[in-house]
């Protein structure tokens, strides 16, 4: 039987504890508005008990998420507390009560100094209060993965008895190991639907050891009902489940744990962009599924594999998570095969084996002194070569003209004027623009989109430093959308501000060799 594995995003509470990610209520709607496209069964929106702010944005994502996932808030075992919560959730369609209450020995006794049944009976008279309010109550065993179990076990089967129709187990400081969590899911599971096959068991793990994707897919191999997890897996100290694996996990291996979600898969990256740019949180360039390089291919072993059949290298495609497609970056380690599979994009015709290995050679010899090599550089590789053959005319595809190089650049920022002054080469013509915008970089782009007679939009636009000292390098990465398709592109350079210029350039020149440019469109500035 394939069970429906309910999803549970706490990337509004749980997400929002990392330092410095806090979000205004306007953002967490709009983060709110694309959970529900997102599909996920159930929105953690916050802690409503701890400020106004936050009351006011659970409540005001409460009324205005409708036709979608529940929302529920979280609530300390204290009526003051439970309160908050509902009156900021009750106008939601499918409101949920979200109570948490530690049971491992460090909590009992050190965090809270009472009793273990003084503290069975706080979580017991927290559900009846709760249930008094709304029908449907979570209760959450924090730090159950370091809990007696037996106690474990007579906490569950008392507050299920007060009411409690959904039943969380966390690892709340990434304790468990996989086999260990299962095998504790597997005796809660058991239990439990003996004692009420109704209630819903759930599981929420943390990342501290790197387990918490793993411990989550283990807990719905051995029964698991529902997952809580976080978009790009941030949270509290080293961060949650990140609900892209464990979505994507599913899904790839339903046959394995006779499960499914209904996470609509497409939104994923569009979902893990936007939490990443409002939160200001950069997503790990090697993260499985929404890192920049999850399906990127460098090594001339996998590329050479990729062209021959795509199964052999990308078990998950690109374009089941909303990326538009993979990307071979062309490297040192590149091989004669995605070199060939590029270089004939820009060389009309047939290639010459001979040619094909003297290009290749001055290929890996670019490649040794830079640290990737982009389209227009190997157009600039051919047109040189075929130049000194005397062939270029009829051997280098122009697509419409030559492709655009940048001279200089220089902006000035400020709050009253920013504005952007470029020079850029295309062919043998030189051209001059300045343009003002809302920032410098807004000013930067618009300049150069004023040269290239293009009607891009920009998508994404990210900077980071990739090295350090006094002549560290920085990389810019953006994506821009032209005739409804996304192009990727990036650049590495000392200075920040030419990175971000020659990056647009090589997304502009990419669009161009792809020969999606009208021919027309272009002529004035190449002939």
């Amino acid at each position: 039987m394939n069970r429906k594995i309910l999803v549970l995003d706490t990337t509004l509470r749980d997400g929002e504890q990392v330092p410095g990610a806090k979000l205004n209520i306007y953002e967490k709607l709009k983060i709110a508005h694309q959970l529900k496209k997102l599909n996920v069964d159930i929105i953690e929106a916050g802690f409503s008990a701890s400020s106004k702010g936050d009351f006011d944005a659970v409540q005001k994502i409460a009324k205005e998420i409708i036709d979608g996932p529940m929302i529920t808030a979280l609530a300390r075992a204290v009526k003051s507390d439970i309160d908050s919560v509902y009156e900021s959730i009750k106008c939601a369609q499918r409101p949920l009560i979200h109570i948490v209450l530690g049971t491992s020995d460090v909590h009992v006794d050190k965090k809270f100094n009472k009793s273990k049944d003084a503290i069975l009976q706080m979580g017991v008279d927290a559900v009846k209060y709760a249930k008094l309010l709304l029908p449907d109550v979570q209760y959450s065993t924090e730090d159950a993965s370091r809990s007696e179990f037996e106690y474990l076990w007579k906490t569950i089967e008392q507050v299920v008895k007060a009411g409690a129709t959904i039943i969380n187990i966390p690892d709340t400081v990434g304790y468990a190991v996989p086999e260990e969590f299962g095998e504790l899911i597997k005796k809660v599971n058991y239990r439990l639907k003996n004692l009420n096959d109704k209630v819903i068991l759930s599981v929420h793990c943390h990342n501290d050891m790197g387990l918490a994707s793993a411990n989550t897919l283990i807990a719905v191999k051995n029964g698991a009902d529902k997952v809580e997890c976080t978009l790009n897996g941030i949270g509290e100290r080293a961060g949650n489940a990140a609900l892209e694996e464990v979505a994507v996990g599913i899904h790839l291996r339903s046959d394995y744990y006779k499960a499914h979600t209904n996470i609509v898969l497409k939104e994923i990256k569009k979902t893990s962009q936007l939490v990443s740019n409002l939160m200001g949180l950069d997503v790990q360039v090697n993260k499985a599924v929404t890192g920049d390089n999850a399906f990127a291919h460098s090594s001339g072993i996998h590329q050479d594999g990729l062209l021959k059949s795509r199964d052999a290298y990308e078990f998950v495609r690109p374009e089941e998570v909303g990326v538009e497609n993979m990307e071979l970056v062309l490297t040192a380690r590149s091989g004669r095969h995605a070199f060939k599979d590029t270089i004939t994009k820009i060389v009309t015709g047939d290639i010459a084996d001979d040619d094909l290995e003297k290009l290749f050679a001055k290929f890996l010899e670019l490649a040794d002194l830079k640290k990737e090599v982009y389209t227009h550089d190997l157009y600039y590789l051919a047109d040189t070569y075929y130049s000194q053959q005397g062939t270029i005319q009829e051997e280098v595809n122009k697509v419409g003209g030559k492709l655009y190089e940048l001279v200089t650049c220089q902006v000035v920022s400020n709050d009253v004027f920013p504005s952007a002054s470029v020079k850029i080469r295309c062919g043998e013509e030189i051209f001059e623009e300045s343009a003002s915008g809302d920032g410098p970089i807004d000013a930067l782009y618009t300049a150069i989109k004023n040269i290239v007679n293009l009607d891009v939009e920009l998508v994404e636009y990210k900077v980071s430093s990739i090295s350090r000292g006094k002549e560290a390098l920085g990389r810019a990465n953006l994506q821009m959308k032209y005739n409804d398709k996304i192009y990727s592109a990036k650049a590495v350079e000392t200075d920040i501000i030419k990175a971000s210029a020659i990056a647009f350039i090589n997304g502009v020149n990419n669009i161009i060799i792809e020969g999606i440019v009208n021919e027309n469109s272009i002529e004035g500035k190449v002939n």
